[in-house]
């Protein structure tokens, strides 16, 4: 790529998309963002990076956050529309002449799951697909950075709760998402191809907990719970009914060992291992202390 090259990133303050942008920096591209508020516009203020303001559901913004890019991240929010939104910017990038679309999907997207998540994500594949743009996508496990939402259970009584069992999770860290996407979006060699993304084993959430407990100096356990307790659990913290169906469809797919293999992707794409368990506690320590 060349400094005429305009990278595009959605979801630049979100999990994979702020550390996206981090990864950029340095490389041979101009980067612009799409936030979706003006606020949200303020925190690239003084930066090398361009902020386009623009919401998914309103194409003539999206439409000019596209104009002159040459290569794009896809993430949305989650929500009800999120297929609906992710396949509309798909169609306005071939429209501007989006030379490569990166798309973040999820490991075991299939039309045919039962989990309503994998099943939106393969229909957007499908669609990219059919519009003839180049294309990469990004299949991760469970990100690690998803404990972030029980920090203040562990915080306060030492726990984690789930309905998993002791099934085990190929669990993977969010900057290494980051980085096969930085790769996939500036280098060659990797327009067409699918990348299920992994951490380096298969791990279980006591594992989770231990190493979390490991990392902050006191006891951390956990304890699995019935699906109707979680997603209770769930909808008290204000969850809407549509994400906590979806989550218990997830957790019911990580318990039946759907979610254990573990993948070389992360290495051979940027050459470095994928981050362990420990590595992410010990990093993010003072969330959970």
């Amino acid at each position: 790529m060349t400094a005429d090259d305009t990278v595009l990133v959605t979801g630049a303050t979100g999990n994979t998309g702020r550390e996206l942008v981090e990864l950029l920096h340095g490389r041979d591209v101009r980067i612009r963002v799409m936030v979706r508020s003006e606020a949200a516009q303020g925190r690239f203020r003084g930066t090398a990076v361009e902020a386009a303001v623009a919401d998914f559901d309103d194409p003539d913004a999206v439409a000019a956050a596209l104009a002159g890019v040459s290569r794009a991240y896809l993430v949305t929010p989650s929500s009800e529309r999120a297929q609906a939104q992710q396949e509309r910017f798909a169609e306005l990038a071939a429209r501007a002449g989006v030379t490569h679309l990166v798309k973040l999907s999820q490991l075991a997207a299939d039309e045919d799951s039962p989990v309503r998540f994998l099943r939106y994500h393969s229909a957007v594949e499908r669609r990219i697909r059919e519009l003839g743009i180049g294309f990469t996508f990004l299949r991760p496990n469970l990100y690690f950075q998803g404990m972030f939402a029980l920090a203040g259970l562990i915080r306060e009584q030492g726990k984690i709760f789930a309905p998993i069992g002791d099934a085990r999770v190929s669990a993977v860290d969010v900057r290494d998402i980051a980085a096969v996407a930085a790769a996939a979006l500036t280098e060659p060699g990797h327009e067409g191809a699918t990348y299920t993304i992994t951490g380096p084993a298969a791990i279980t959430h006591a594992e989770i907990a231990e190493a979390i407990g490991a990392a902050v100096g006191r006891e951390v356990s956990f304890a699995d719970i019935p699906p109707d307790a979680f997603a209770a659990s769930l909808r008290g913290a204000g969850m809407p009914d549509w994400q906590v169906d979806g989550l218990i469809e997830d957790y019911a797919h990580y318990s039946r060992g759907e979610a254990a293999a573990v993948t070389p992707a992360v290495a051979e794409v940027t050459g470095h291992a994928p981050r362990t368990v420990a590595e992410f506690a010990r990093d993010h320590a003072e969330v959970f202390r």
